[in-house]
């Protein structure tokens, strides 16, 4: 037996529509966010002519669009006329919110609605005059889920007479909508598009979509502001880590440096002299620079002049090889990155063995990163001295600190070593070339 066709009703249909409308106006939110133009012009609540009619063209040009879809297609959840408009004027202010409402009214207005158009200008108004009048952070708060608090609210107001202004954000919408509907009874819907509900509960839900079509819109921005934020104070608690660790790693050597010294003052006074004009011309250096990142060409150059003050200690036992890939030159590395390596490969690789002494300093490009390593011929320590070195010095503990919090966790120093024949310090970290300089 052959069924027939059943059809949805006239309040089915009403219902489907108010249903894809809300889906509609969140995807459409959800795209243009994701537009770097329009996503930092939500960030600032000071907006210039030329960022308020790039918003309006923003918005006002896929709300156009719907409301062509509604008259060609007979698409009438793409019909955002009242809730578009009013959004538009409470984001970015009166005249925006005009300008959308005369872009979503025109093809209304060509096709003989001729109230349309009036009504989408006048809802821009509106939201731009409660714009002007409402603390700017209340209205980021409007949610779709107002109705879950709107007793709370309620209740604040009766209590103590205070300005509750997600009510107030909440009545213009109502209003806007009760009076679409009023005129689209008086004049009908030749003039004016309109939701014709045939029972009390049609009515509630075509007011309450009016209101969600412009609370999901500022929810799904909001919460955009706020990972935009989070992200931005991210950024700032990396760089001032990267800034804490900097700034110990330059005392340690200077105490260091200071400490090699005054045990040559008595017995090779020149020497001594020499060094400290050696180590005065390093600080120079080193205070004049103010980033936080160099190139390793100007790492090396460094290591050089420190390298200068260590050959005058040990003279011709310490010998310094360097096997650098050229390209590697331009790559940006943390500043005073290597320093410390070389220190500890002389300290505790070189220092204590009988003898002359290498260190190899090598770097390659290979799949994206750029390994550094340091190398000494010394006389190499066991596994667990290694652990102590990397948690508990402070030289070798500030690298791997300033790996992980700059390029992550998976990035970390490496040390292998074996006793009697040498230790080397492995870095590697994504390569990295550009022509500005990067500060913290």
């Amino acid at each position: 037996m052959v069924q027939e066709p059943r059809f949805l009703s006239a309040e089915q249909i009403l219902l489907t529509t108010l249903v894809v409308q809300l889906a509609v106006i969140a995807v459409l939110a959800t795209m243009l966010v994701r537009f770097s133009w329009f996503r930092r012009i939500l960030l600032s609540e000071r907006r210039d002519w030329p960022d308020r009619l790039i918003f309006s063209a923003g918005l006002g040009i896929p709300l156009s669009a719907g409301v062509i879809a509604r008259l060609l297609l007979r698409y009438n959840a793409a019909d955002f006329t009242v809730a578009g408009s009013f959004l538009a004027g409470l984001i970015a202010g009166p005249y925006a919110g005009a300008l959308v409402g005369s872009m979503v009214g025109l093809p209304a207005l060509a096709a003989g609605e001729f109230i349309a158009i009036p009504l989408a200008v006048g809802c821009g108004f509106a939201g731009g005059g409660l714009r002007e009048i409402c603390p700017k952070e209340a209205i980021w708060h409007f949610s779709p889920l107002f109705f879950t608090a709107l007793h709370r609210h309620a209740l604040r107001f009766l209590r103590s007479f205070r300005i509750d202004w997600q009510i107030i954000l909440l009545t213009p919408p109502i209003l806007l909508e009760l009076l679409r509907q009023g005129l689209g009874h008086r004049f009908g819907a030749e003039r004016l598009f309109y939701f014709a509900p045939t029972t009390p509960l049609l009515w509630l839900l075509v007011v309450l979509s009016t209101v969600l079509c412009v609370a999901i819109p500022i929810k799904i921005w909001n919460t955009a502001r706020i990972e935009h934020r989070l992200q931005e104070q991210e950024k700032l608690l990396m760089a001032a880590k990267v800034e804490a660790l900097a700034s110990q790693i330059n005392p340690h050597f200077l105490f260091n440096t200071l400490a090699s010294i005054s045990s040559l003052i008595r017995s090779q006074p020149e020497t001594a002299r020499m060094l400290i004009v050696k180590l005065s011309g390093l600080l120079r250096r080193l205070l004049r620079a103010s980033e936080h990142f160099v190139t390793l060409r100007e790492e090396l150059a460094s290591i050089d002049e420190y390298l200068d003050i260590e050959s005058v200690r040990f003279g011709s036992k310490l010998r310094v090889e360097k096997q650098i890939a050229p390209e590697s030159l331009g790559v940006l590395v943390p500043s005073m990155l290597l320093q410390p390596l070389v220190e500890n490969s002389i300290k505790h690789g070189l220092s204590p063995k009988v003898g002359n002494g290498c260190i190899t300093i090598r770097s390659h490009i290979a799949g994206g990163h750029t390994v550094i390593e340091v190398v000494d011929d010394g006389q190499g320590v066991s596994e667990d001295h290694l652990r102590s070195a990397t948690a508990d010095g402070i030289g070798l503990r500030n690298v791997n600190e300033r790996l992980k919090v700059i390029y992550g966790v998976e990035y970390q120093l490496r040390l292998k070593s074996v006793p009697g024949q040498g230790t080397c310090a492995r870095i590697e970290i994504p390569e990295l070339l550009v022509s500005e300089r990067i500060t913290a």
